[in-house]
């Protein structure tokens, strides 16, 4: 019996040419928009795809991603840095060591210099110039080119470190020694002059019991120096150093000076 619908079952029909409708099926609902959500027969909601949730989720991953590179890359920065530092911090303990080391050693060094000058040694001048002694380092080298014994009545000594360089006013000697017939009063003159001028200063000091004028400053020679002037009779005594890296010898021997006033 035909009803008018087409069984496509039957024989001579083609099966890939079957077509359903949507509508056909119990339960399905078509919906043609994929971002709202699909309704069921009876009422029931089967949620669509959630685009904006999978974009958040998108650039989160990326945040992720950049933030640990950035943590990485920083952290490779800062070990870097912290090596470096380091590598500075141990280079300066190792000069501050050595510059420490070199201290000592130059400190233990100019001790035993020290040291090695005493005993001191004596030097002493004739019995008419005043008998004038006076004590010096042991390590230190003299010269006398005049002993006071040639009827002038002058005595010349250089004193130096080592040992005794050619004599020449401009030389530079730890201590040089004189005694001439020159009166006192007459050498002071000419230094007050440079104090005068400003190129020396003078003080006082006591040696032998005596008040002696003593002059810092430029030499006459131009060097930077001190001179001592002792009168000793009719006669006058000059001590001096010409460098004042020997400042601290020159009022070490001037402290051991003895004569016959």
């Amino acid at each position: 019996m035909d009803n008018g619908n087409q069984n496509p079952f039957q024989q001579g029909g083609d099966i890939n040419q079957l077509q359903i409708a949507p509508n056909a099926i119990p339960g399905y609902t078509q919906n043609n928009n994929q971002n709202q959500p699909i309704r069921t027969a009876n009422g029931g909601v089967i949620s669509a795809p959630n685009k904006t949730a999978n974009l958040i989720k998108t650039v989160l991953l990326v945040v992720f991603i950049v933030a640990t590179l950035g943590l990485t890359c920083l952290a490779i920065v800062m070990y870097t840095n912290w090596q470096d530092a380091e590598s500075d911090v141990d280079g300066k303990v190792s000069l501050a060591v050595a510059a420490a080391e070199n201290k000592l050693r130059t400190k233990l060094e100019d001790e035993f210099a020290e040291k090695e000058k005493y005993p001191f040694t004596s030097l002493i001048t004739p019995a008419d110039l005043g008998s004038l002694s006076i004590e010096y380092p042991k390590t230190w080298s003299v010269y006398i080119p005049n002993d006071g014994n040639d009827g002038t009545n002058k005595f010349e000594a250089y004193l130096n470190p080592s040992y005794v360089g050619k004599v020449e006013k401009t030389s530079i000697f730890a201590i040089r020694l004189e005694i001439t017939n020159t009166s006192t009063d007459k050498v002071k003159e000419t230094y007050a002059g440079y104090v005068k001028k400003g190129t020396m200063s003078v003080s006082n000091t006591v040696v032998n019991g005596a008040n002696v004028d003593v002059y810092t400053g430029t030499l006459p020679s131009k060097n930077q120096g001190i001179i001592c002037i002792i009168k000793i009779r009719d006669k006058t005594a000059t001590i001096q150093t010409d460098s004042l890296l020997f400042k601290d010898d020159f009022y070490k021997v001037l402290a051991t000076v003895k004569f016959n006033a």
